[in-house]
């Protein structure tokens, strides 16, 4: 192929084309330009799509060569302020594409064109009333440049905006979008966005391209709340960053004035301004004030915030990016899938609530060459703007018209799961036509990303979020579909077979309701009857497991294990299967474990043991069933051994508990190892 041979059109090509004649483009050339120009996606492909929306290669080749010279004259090189402001003295006038800001100093709007390097050019107060983004963070624009001698200001501030451009399409008819949107099948409509977002979803698997999409939801859907933690170097910020100009990125701590306005309302905060406020690396906000995150907390949930005694709102959404530092399956075995994320944020469990969607960042494969497209795409301005007029759409109510939700989803939960449904709807299916299983898809997802988070919290320690079994039910069939989460190790905690010999799950809770799960495993070794506990059993854990020893020792006898017993060392060691490190007394677990590793015997698959014993080897009931065995039903237990004083407590737990973990209920040691072993 030589350097001018077009990628070779497929029938997708074609139809984009011929139906959105004008506002696609080639997205090689985007990366051909970009090489060489440091300027936003949005900016390039506005461009490329005044001067390159074409479907002839000698058209295209010729206008590629007015964007590089377009680029090469007016957009200027960070080392070549100077040049640009002798150009423009020299010349009297000179257009350049640069980002302006706008600060109003005294009495007077003063603009700062980053790349030109001034920072005290004259603007007209018309163009700060109709672009108010100007005044926080700035926009990409064509600016006219003039020069004019200040005689009152002997020449110091000489430069003026004769006129400003802001970099975007002049006009957009949503209807037209929707209804061509209707020609095009699914999974076409589908590869479309995601060839216009850079990518090609020729090597992609149905998951992957939604994983991409749900990056889209935070432009299309008012006051989303989203937060995707994975890798380095997986694109997490690109969308937010350089695919639209209604957008802007922070990468550092911020404060409550510039987030959410000055008080008394005397300039707007960025959330009132933009559609999109994204925090990028949020590991660096560990020093932000704690009334931002205080302040957010309450935008996240209702959009409105107070700001002195005025009461504001904003329609802008909060995207969150960080990178993870370990393995996936290392976080959900060692801790949760929030400690990426700052103190100021990790810590407030109120806060993580109000998020709508954690996006599985690990799930996406680093950038790679063959993961971009060479085909045609929306100029993604077009599509910014396509996305934009959809947030005034609600499409909230879909999913429900077809499938009523399961009762472990409370209020948040749905309003999560169907702000989604409606931000997918809007980037898959703007023309509201979707069938039921499609719509189902979307629900899938939806449910996914809000137990995501819920799955966390639960790790967390509180049982205000203890009921993550999501699901949805067909008002037509009846059938109900339980949503789980690929990477949550909860599932496979409790295996389905039985553990080996001396291998026992327990669990403790603390006066808080916070829940502690483990597996004890008891292995012997030839020996003289020593205890060898493992570095973390300690605290009440530690003094039950010698109580039970000492019980052990005392009736070796009666259980017909006494040369066993004395010619054996017991190595222990308790496994924190959640790590919530809550200081539980597992002394029956213990002997249950030591039983089964002397008879060489394993404990019934996927049972739970609780209790506690005394030296003389009376049992101690546990403070509460409810939230253990919620937390093993929800990890796969299947059975409890409890103890006969808790069996009025067991009328606490709900009925999807009862339902699915057998309850097995016992009043003495040596009950409770026979039952457990499943011996007469």
């Amino acid at each position: 192929m030589n350097a001018f041979a077009a990628p070779i059109r497929d029938e997708l090509d074609n139809k984009a084309n011929r139906l959105f004649a004008g506002k696609v483009v080639r997205k090689d050339l985007v990366r051909k330009v970009k090489v060489g120009a440091n300027v936003p996606v949005f900016v390039l492909e506005f461009l490329l799509g005044k001067y390159c929306a074409s479907s002839d290669e000698m058209a295209i080749q010729m206008g590629l060569q007015v964007v590089n010279d377009t680029l090469a004259n007016n957009y200027i090189r960070d080392d070549e302020a100077q040049k640009a402001q002798s150009r423009v003295k020299e010349n009297g006038r000179h257009a350049f594409i640069d980002k302006v800001k706008v600060r109003l100093v005294d009495s007077d709007y003063w603009a700062e064109a980053s790349k030109f390097g001034h920072k005290f050019i004259h603007v007209p107060s018309d163009y700060v009333r109709s672009y108010e983004r100007l005044l926080t963070g700035g926009i990409w624009a064509q600016l006219d440049l003039k020069y004019r001698y200040d005689e009152e200001g002997k020449g110091k501030n000489p430069f003026w905006i004769e006129k400003l451009t802001p970099i975007q399409i002049a006009a957009f008819d949503l209807e037209e979008y929707r209804s061509v949107r209707g020609e095009f099948t699914t999974d076409e409509w589908i590869d479309l966005v995601l060839r216009s977002m850079g990518y090609e979803p020729g090597s992609m698997d149905r998951r992957l391209k939604m994983l991409f999409l749900v990056r889209l939801i935070p432009l299309a859907e008012r006051n989303y709340n989203m937060v995707e933690l994975g890798p380095r170097g997986t694109g997490k910020s690109y969308v937010i960053q350089e695919f639209s100009p209604y957008s802007s990125l922070l990468t550092g701590p911020t404060t409550v004035a510039n987030l959410f306005g000055h008080m008394g309302g005397r300039q707007k905060g960025m959330v009132q301004i933009w559609d999109v406020v994204g925090f990028d690396e949020v590991a660096d906000l560990e020093k932000m004030p704690k009334e931002v995150i205080t302040t957010m907390k309450t935008f996240c949930e209702s959009g409105s915030f107070q700001r002195g005694q005025e009461a504001a709102s904003g329609d802008a959404s909060i995207a969150m990016f960080g990178n993870t530092n370990q393995p996936v399956e290392v976080m959900v075995q060692s801790g949760h899938l929030f400690e990426p994320m700052p103190t100021v944020i990790r810590d407030d469990m109120a806060f993580i609530d109000r998020l709508h969607f954690y996006l599985p960042g690990w799930e996406i494969p680093k950038m790679r060459a063959d993961l971009f497209t060479d085909h045609y795409g929306f100029v993604v301005d077009y599509l910014a703007e396509a996305l934009r007029e959809l947030r005034k759409h609600n499409f909230t109510e879909v999913a429900e018209r077809h499938f009523s939700y399961g009762g472990h989803l409370n209020a948040r939960d749905r309003k999560a799961v169907n702000k989604t449904v409606s931000g997918l709807m809007k980037i898959i299916h703007p023309h509201g036509a979707a069938t039921k299983e499609e719509i189902a898809e979307l629900l899938d997802f939806a449910m996914e990303g809000r137990r995501r988070v819920k799955e966390q919290l639960k790790k967390m320690g509180s049982f205000e979020y203890y009921q993550v079994s999501f699901s949805y039910t067909d008002r037509e069939s009846g059938e109900e579909r339980f949503v789980g989460v690929p990477e949550q190790g909860g599932r496979n905690m409790f295996s389905s077979d039985p553990l080996a010999p001396g291998s026992v799950y327990s669990a403790g809770v603390a006066a808080d309701g916070t829940v502690g799960m483990y597996r004890i495993e008891v292995s012997t070794s030839v020996g003289n009857a020593r205890l060898r506990l493992a570095g973390g059993v300690s605290g009440s854990m530690k003094e039950s497991v010698n109580r039970a020893f000492s019980y052990l020792m005392t009736k070796k006898g009666e259980f017909g294990l006494a040369r066993e017993v004395d010619g054996a060392d017991f190595h222990v060691e308790v496994i924190d299967l959640i790590g919530n490190r809550v200081d539980a007394e597992l002394g029956v677990a213990f002997f249950v474990a030591c039983i089964s590793a002397l008879k060489k015997v394993p404990v019934t698959a996927a049972m739970l043991v609780m209790g506690d014993l005394s030296l003389q080897g009376n049992i101690k009931g546990v403070r509460s069933l409810v939230e253990p065995l919620q937390v093993a039903m929800d990890n796969g237990g299947k059975r409890a051994l409890i103890p006969i004083e808790n069996k009025r407590s067991f009328l606490e737990v709900t009925g999807d508990v009862a339902e699915h973990v057998d309850p097995v209920f016992y009043g003495d040691p040596k009950a409770a190892a026979f039952k457990a072993l499943g011996l007469n």
